[in-house]
């Protein structure tokens, strides 16, 4: 979807929906004297800043666990009768 192009008058008197447009359509373009400004979201901000880390970088940036001493339990389960379908 093409970001939305606002003027700066428009995007002051409308600023609660540039804002909700930021959050739900992605970033909006406002013009001041020509110049462009971009409105982001802050969860897009931190994405392009590269703040956010993907669940697979938390889990490998964790605790070490070399030295964990971890043994599985080798009895069996309990049995369980399925019906006949």
């Amino acid at each position: 979807m093409e970001p939305m192009r606002w003027q700066t008058q428009e995007a002051r008197q409308r600023f609660n929906e540039l804002v909700r447009r930021a959050q739900g359509d992605g970033p909006q373009i406002a013009t001041r004297h020509g110049e462009e400004v971009v409105v982001l979201s802050t969860k897009e901000f931190h994405r392009l800043r590269g703040d956010t880390m993907e669940f697979r970088d938390v889990l490998m940036t964790g605790p070490p666990t070399d030295d964990l001493e971890i043994e599985r339990d080798h009895t069996p389960g309990r049995e369980v009768i399925l019906p006949d379908v």
